[in-house]
């Protein structure tokens, strides 16, 4: 069944007397334990479970999904863990309904293609669970308002698990930030530059190269490079965007007004398949719309200016490109180097940032280190999977809340929409509806959780 069926199939969901709106403050649960159930459990959904696993406050009590080989793997970690094996949920596209049922979960984490987040989202959502969603959130500019209007409706807390918030450098910058150290903040810089382009073939082995997606793709490469082939503009905002929303207070006193896109020329997929492929592969016809290098432009109320990249399918180093640029000084990323006007050494000359990174390690990292040394990507998925378990155990909204997830997803969708125009510009919806005004700061507070 494809995404447009299931909405139509499933329309009435929302009002099912199963699925009817309840607040989180009046479900039961018990402070000291947090019951969780995952929708999807491939390798992205399989980290986040490991997470889990590592807490002897968190109850898997249900999984759910589609792909039989994901369900065994996933119960083998389980079963190694010594933890009571999970209800599973793998009945067709829609069995996750039955899953945000169950009177034993308080929370529900979603890691499935991009085109399922809200549907499934908005389902337990409305069960009045606690939900957390991989990034992207939404992929259309309605899904971000769907997100935001059943909260408000339900009152059910919607998390967007982007981890590179709690980077640990990036951390340390907005330590520096909120400390004055960069003077008044004037521009940042982010983006996400990746290469992407060796998609595996469905046998999953590392060193294959393959040129396939969809159907004969392996993980992600059965959904993700389709949206390269029917869509234009930035595809992945959230990973530079976030931690550079929180620089500057977006949501809570700050907001993005406006933006402009732009996109290079579509060649690389192209290009890589017929050098690993060759010209007579059947995939060298398809014609990818995504160009290679998307640089979107975004006007803060402020006075700031935000410049986001997208660069996936380059030959490159990795890189998040992350730029902080206030009245009294730089830091830069790539070279990890920092300019402090009266602070550094010589004027005009940058010096290494590594020794103001460690003074002004954010306390959660200087808390949290040994914790965070078994999860992925450097320590940060330890840190985000945290704050979305301490806020169901408190009964507060999450470090990362809904409106940062409508707000940050909306750019793919806008730039798309920039794009198509001719680069025109494109205005940013106020997705708190004013609130932003007067919104506090939520995430790394000292005495975060």
């Amino acid at each position: 069944m494809n995404r447009r069926d299931f909405i139509q199939k499933s329309s009435l969901a929302a009002t099912m007397t199963s699925l009817l709106p309840r607040g989180i403050e009046d479900s039961p649960q018990p402070s000291d334990r947090v019951r969780l159930g995952f929708i999807g459990v491939g390798l992205r959904g399989q980290s986040h479970l490991q997470q889990a696993l590592f807490r002897s406050d968190v109850d898997i009590n249900a999984i759910c999904d589609i792909d039989p080989n994901a369900i065994e793997a996933t119960l083998k970690l389980i079963q190694k863990a010594g933890k009571k094996k999970p209800t599973v949920y793998s009945n067709g596209d829609e069995d996750f309904l039955n899953m945000v049922k169950r009177d034993d979960l308080d929370g529900i984490l979603i890691a499935t293609p991009w085109e399922w987040h809200v549907p499934m989202a908005l389902a337990a959502m409305n069960a009045g669970k606690y939900t957390a969603v991989e990034v992207s959130a939404t992929v259309t500019l309605q899904e971000s308002w769907d997100l935001v209007d059943t909260y408000e409706k339900t009152g059910s807390h919607c998390m967007i698990l982007e981890n590179v918030c709690y980077r640990r450098d990036v951390m340390a910058v907005m330590n520096m930030i909120r400390k004055g150290m960069f003077g008044e903040m004037l521009y940042a810089h982010c983006g996400y530059q990746h290469d992407l382009r060796g998609i595996k073939l469905n046998d999953g082995k590392s060193n294959n190269l393959g040129v396939e997606f969809g159907e004969k793709g392996y993980s992600e490469a059965k959904w993700r490079t389709q949206h390269s082939v029917d869509r234009n503009g930035d595809i992945y905002p959230t990973h530079g965007l976030g931690p550079v929303a929180h620089w500057l207070d977006i949501n809570r006193g700050n907001r993005m007004m406006y933006l402009t896109s732009m996109a290079t020329k579509s060649r690389g997929l192209h290009k890589y398949i017929v050098d690993h492929g060759g010209p007579n592969h059947p995939n060298a016809e398809v014609k990818f719309a995504l160009g290679d290098i998307v640089t979107t432009n975004i006007q803060c109320h402020n006075g700031e200016n935000i410049v986001l990249i997208h660069d996936t399918n380059s030959p490159r180093s990795y890189s998040l490109g992350f730029r902080a640029q206030g009245t009294e000084g730089i830091w830069m990323n790539d070279g990890n180097s920092i300019y402090l006007e009266g602070v550094s050494p010589k004027e005009h000359v940058s010096e290494p940032a590594a020794p103001y990174l460690q003074k002004y390690d954010h306390p959660l990292w200087a808390k949290h280190e040994k914790e965070a040394e078994n999860a992925g990507h450097g320590g940060i998925d330890y840190f985000v999977f945290r704050g979305f378990v301490e806020a169901i155990k408190r009964k507060v909204a999450p470090p990362i809340d809904v409106y940062d997830a409508a707000a940050w997803s909306a750019i793919s969708p806008l730039s798309e929409l920039s794009i198509a125009r001719g680069s025109s510009p494109v205005e940013i919806p106020d997705f708190t509806r004013g609130k932003w005004r007067n919104n506090t700061r939520i995430f790394g507070l000292n005495n975060e959780f």
